[in-house]
């Protein structure tokens, strides 16, 4: 504590209590995300309980004209919660499930909820929590909401967006707004729900959402597959699905060069064919019906029968060149585990420039082509790691550049943004904005649109003191 605290910090311990309003050695746990990017010295971290405690705090902010950043498991990858000299508001208590309701297939919860945790609970009730990413068992539902996550099985369910139904969120007055709606259809004026998930706590701060589950699959089939081009595996993903009525809930691309370093990093790992593919696929069905997952009396799971004779076809027209499918859980989970060690590989050397864009689902080769030609020009030496949610054309560029010219890293980064802008893409697709996607969204997003984004954050928030310098570039910044 300082000797002349800022005069907040007194009003927020009588708010909250002396020992949720986290100053020196105290924050310090809440300074850092978890990819060591960002380390931010904040005012003071607060632990509000509550969506109370939450419209005390903004109440005083608005009052003192002091910034607030919310965070929840700062497992963001775009500085989203970098809070220099700014209040870094943890929703880290508000960890409530407070409700699920198995017939309605809702789960109402709050903002500090971790994701796994949610699995878990549904899990009890025989359905699922669809969202799912490598980060699951530290990430928060609040900051899912607020950067709109995707993760591996949006093929099947959609992003955070398409699975919440309400919210609730305080304003930056500290006036909760009370959009928690249960309801499949609701016409009743504009979508201030949707307005707020993926806006980053810039617009407001989410508390507690209703979101839907889902059944939970009775069985699973799932397989590696080798295909000889990006583009013929968008074939077999179309095949499979019009085969399976729509069972595809996960289509993950990893390249050769993936593969290698998996294999290097864990030495004790099988490779996924005895030959080395350029093109590799995890794919994954999940079998709703009995007649579809309950065994055959010689105890064949008929979904994976199904995907067998499936695949057959495919190696023998030629559709596909090598699969190898899962034949008990512990193949399944190996499979998973290759793909979701992305985030470990890719930090196994230092520096290292990494992208999320998006593209549509059938231009994705092109990009693949046109980026290897735009950066290998840049650094020749670069070592690539890619990642793809095929089925929904999300590209995890990752890379490791030979140079340590951060001219150069920017100028790689810029490169990637540019050519899945070309190609009708999206230059920010699962993570987020923050901070290190501001100069893009300067150069690509649609200046009208920004200039609408730039109204409602004046609207909604008028002295600027949500998560401010965050999502939406200044009007003159430059490109």
């Amino acid at each position: 504590m300082t000797d002349n605290p800022h005069p907040i910090l007194v009003d927020l311990r009588a708010a909250l209590g002396t020992g949720h309003v986290l100053t020196g050695t105290e924050a310090a746990p809440y300074t850092r995300d978890w990819t060591g990017q960002v380390h931010t010295h904040p005012l003071a971290v607060l632990r509000p309980a509550n969506t109370s405690d939450v419209s005390k705090i903004m109440q005083l902010a608005h009052a003192h004209e002091v910034p607030v950043v919310p965070a929840s498991g700062r497992t963001g990858l775009t500085k989203g919660t970098k809070a220099d000299n700014q209040l870094l508001l943890s929703l880290d208590r508000l960890s409530t499930i407070r409700e699920i309701r198995a017939t309605g297939r809702i789960a109402i919860v709050e903002a500090g909820v971790i994701l796994s945790q949610l699995h878990e609970a549904a899990d009890r009730h025989d359905l699922i929590f669809p969202l799912t990413f490598g980060a699951r068992g530290s990430a928060m539902m609040g900051g899912a909401l607020s950067t709109n996550a995707g993760g591996s099985n949006v093929v099947r369910y959609g992003s955070t967006r398409g699975l919440c139904l309400g919210l609730e969120v305080v304003l930056a007055d500290g006036r909760v707004l009370d959009l928690m709606s249960a309801v499949h259809k609701d016409n009743s004026g504009y979508n201030l729900r949707d307005l707020m998930i993926g806006a980053e706590g810039t617009l407001g701060i989410i508390t507690a959402a209703v979101v839907r589950l889902m059944p939970k699959p009775r069985a699973y089939a799932s397989a590696m597959l080798a295909c000889p081009s990006v583009t013929a595996a968008l074939d077999v993903l179309n095949t499979l699905q019009a085969e399976t009525g729509g069972a595809v809930e996960a289509f993950e691309y990893m390249p050769a060069s993936f593969i290698d370093a998996h294999l290097k990093r864990f030495p004790n790992a099988r490779a996924p064919f005895e030959k080395r593919y350029d093109v590799n696929i995890f794919v994954e069905l999940g079998a709703l019906s009995s007649r579809d997952a309950n065994p055959t009396p010689d105890g064949e799971i008929p979904a994976r029968r199904h995907l067998e004779e499936v695949l057959a076809n495919m190696l023998d027209s030629g559709a596909l060149d090598d699969a190898v499918i899962a034949q008990n859980e512990a193949q399944r989970a190996e499979m998973w585990a290759r793909r979701e060690a992305a985030a470990e590989l890719s930090r196994l050397h230092d520096p290292i420039v990494d992208n999320d864009i998006a593209v549509p689902v059938d231009r994705m080769e092109e990009l693949l082509a046109r980026i290897e030609t735009r950066i290998r020009a840049l650094d020749p030496g670069i070592k690539m790691l890619n990642v793809a949610h095929l089925g929904d054309g999300n590209l995890h560029f990752t890379a490791w550049p030979s140079t340590d010219d951060t001219d150069t890293h920017a100028a790689i980064n810029r490169a990637v943004e540019e050519e899945a802008v070309t190609l009708g893409g999206s230059f920010s697709a699962e993570h987020g904005v923050g901070l290190s996607k501001l100069p893009a969204m300067a150069r690509h997003k649609d200046k009208v649109a920004l200039d609408v984004m730039r109204a409602l954050k004046a609207a909604l928030d008028p002295k600027n003191i949500l998560n401010p310098g965050k999502v939406v570039p200044a009007a003159d910044a430059t490109q």
